[in-house]
């Protein structure tokens, strides 16, 4: 796979200000390995929107308050290096590769093939066929993805009559931990929302 355009790239973590806080001392980002994550496992950051990062703290919270309860975001440096992305035509090929193994698999097994959510929260499908891509790489002998990236439009129209949805945001999975450069303290100022004139 060529590496045409990446390097780094901002992130943003959102989660509790005590794991923030710790993250920020040095501690290592625990990765997320629920079978939902979107784009697989990985530690999770929104590409250079650390509002968005703040706002799924905050959702968080609302919806499990035992683990968020301080809503935080910590932002990091994070290096694509290389990465399954899912904005580009070979991103798309592999996943549509993954599909088909997938699917072929559990038709030979006579197990249904995980399905996500309505709300596409839960996103069990995709997690299952990011990995089963993971695994056609690994069992080629080709080196594995460090990071997964993609596009995901979420919320209604952001205006009447738009074509862009309100929570339209980048996620990045990163799988390999030596992608993560560097944290940083957000400064209040980049979690201000525009002001109209």
């Amino acid at each position: 796979m060529q590496r045409l355009s990446y390097g780094f790239v901002l992130g943003y973590h959102g989660c509790d200000r005590a794991v923030g806080e710790r993250l920020l001392a040095g501690t290592s980002f625990q990765p997320s390995e629920n079978d939902y994550d979107w784009l697989g496992p990985g530690v999770y950051f929104w590409e250079a929107n650390p509002r968005r990062g703040l706002d799924f703290a905050r959702e968080t919270m609302t919806r499990r308050a035992a683990r968020i309860r301080t809503p935080f975001v910590v932002g990091a440096v994070v290096d694509l290096c290389r990465c399954l992305d899912l904005t580009t035509v070979f991103g798309i090929a592999a996943v549509q590769r993954g599909f088909e193994s997938l699917k072929r698999s559990h038709a030979e097994s006579g197990v249904p093939l995980p399905r996500n959510s309505p709300d596409r929260l839960l996103r069990r499908l995709d997690c299952a066929v990011i990995q089963r891509v993971h695994s056609i790489f690994a069992e080629a002998g080709l080196p594995p993805f460090d990071t997964v990236r993609g596009v995901f439009t979420e919320g209604g129209p952001a205006y009447d009559g738009a074509g862009f949805e309100e929570k339209t945001h980048i996620q990045i999975a990163v799988r390999n931990p030596e992608c993560i450069k560097g944290v940083f303290r957000v400064p209040s100022q980049h979690l201000a929302l525009p002001v109209a004139s």
